[in-house]
């Protein structure tokens, strides 16, 4: 189902977002992690949770805030690719035990190797190094990690250290990780050429990547590792698949586990929640380019009309598994992609994923009228998506809206324009 409508001119789409209730309910007995969450990157809608507003050591998947903030400063210009640095005496600080580029101090290292370093192995004296190159000490960095955490919407997480070590005040969510691996996709996809590399090497040393489904699943191409004996084995995981249509060619989900018993389980679990999501969930397309949403009467002003039209897309994640018990994770097949149920007879069928959906959308105008003079941003129109009855995502159409006022006489004279004609101007959105 592809809802109608769309925004005109000097508009600017999007909105504050509101997304709700878990779209697939997956029995957590049946999911061998402490905590986990599955995310849309495109809607930003939750399909399913667990736990996933509990706080846990995050352990390595610390690194991504550190490779986020290194990404935005180059991406401004305040920080170059293959920029030389100098090691300091800061990389001193690593211990002989904990995963390090073995960086002495006085050698010439380039930030890409160093974010090479940071994301594909883990190294600790990368982060540190990063760290104080970009903000003058590591605690100075300390402070802007949890700035940008804020930014992002990470509400439930304290960094205390870049390289991700186990510390009373360093937590965050698997919620707020798969916040961060969202902005990570979408703000700075340039991470996505480092996460899925292969390997690293630097002077003599060989890591291998410890995202062992990056050579099992082509379309997985992120996000990170981390494990300590406190947090256990962590993954985020992120992929892009071709859904085969062309109005969105592709589509990106983010899982993350936490608190997995080994390595080769947190590559499991998120694999199967991520093949589960993709199976049982699409997306449809809301609001489309240039789609015209509505038109709000204008007074005082030459213009009679304002045309709310879009400016870029929007999508809902709806649902597509037709049952209404809980998914036993253990039934997912991923030679077949499908889920198995147990028939009266106590054979075991395919569920299959629905055709359609029953998606329907609601939209109310936030301002009937427009009077000049406006210059400024503000919401005209709410749009609510709903699927059997449950209300899926709700949004607001935010606008820039530039209207002068027109002289006192050409507002008489379109008043009385109106008034011969019978007009009655009343606002309406174009479904």
């Amino acid at each position: 189902m592809n809802a109608v409508f769309y925004l005109l001119a000097s508009c600017v789409l999007l909105c504050s977002t509101t997304s709700f209730a878990n779209l697939l309910n997956i029995d957590p007995e049946s999911v061998e992690a402490e905590a986990w969450t599955i995310l849309d990157s495109q809607s930003g809608q939750v399909i399913a949770e667990h736990n996933s507003h509990v706080q846990r050591a995050p352990a390595s998947l610390t690194k991504m805030m550190v490779a986020y903030i290194a990404l935005k400063d180059i991406q401004s210009g305040k920080l170059q690719r293959h920029e030389m640095l100098t090691v300091t005496p800061v990389v001193n600080q690593v211990m002989s035990d904990e995963s390090q580029m073995r960086l002495k101090v006085g050698e010439q290292v380039s930030v890409d190797t160093l974010l090479a370093g940071l994301i594909v192995m883990s190294a600790n004296d990368a982060a540190l190094l990063l760290a104080e190159r970009i903000s003058g000490s590591v605690p100075l960095f300390v402070a802007r990690m949890n700035s940008e955490a804020k930014a992002v919407g990470m509400h439930n997480s304290h960094f205390s250290n870049p390289p991700g070590l186990t510390m009373p005040d360093h937590y965050s969510t698997a919620a707020d990780f798969a916040l961060l691996g969202q902005a990570l996709v979408n703000e700075v996809p340039s991470y996505l050429y480092y996460s899925k590399l292969p390997d690293f090497r630097y002077q003599g040393l060989y890591h291998a990547a410890t995202n062992i489904l990056l050579k099992t699943d082509p379309s997985v191409d992120g996000l990170k590792t981390g494990f300590t004996k406190a947090a256990g084995y962590n993954l985020a995981l992120t992929a892009q698949r071709d859904t085969h249509r062309l109005d969105a060619p592709t589509r990106r989900l983010i899982v993350v586990v936490l608190g997995t018993p080994s390595m080769q389980k947190r590559a499991e679990v998120a694999h199967q929640l991520m093949n589960v999501a993709y199976t049982y969930t699409q997306n449809e397309r809301i609001v489309a380019k240039g789609q015209h949403l509505a038109d709000i009467p204008v007074n005082q002003s030459k213009y009679t009309w304002f045309q709310v039209k879009g400016i870029q897309p929007e999508v809902v994640t709806t649902s597509l598994y037709p049952l209404t018990t809980p998914i036993d994770l253990n039934t997912y097949q991923a030679n077949q992609q499908r889920l198995y149920v147990k028939d009266a007879q106590g054979l075991m069928q395919i569920i299959e994923p629905l055709s359609t959906t029953k998606t329907q959308v609601q939209a109310n105008l936030k301002q009937p009228v427009l009077n000049a003079p406006l210059n400024q941003k503000m919401p005209l129109v709410e749009i609510k998506v709903y699927q059997n009855q449950q209300l899926l995502r709700s949004f607001e159409v935010n606008n820039q809206v530039t209207l002068e006022k027109e002289n006192i006489f050409k507002q008489w004279m379109a008043w009385c324009h109106d008034l011969w004609h019978g007009i009655q101007r009343k606002a309406n959105i174009k479904l």
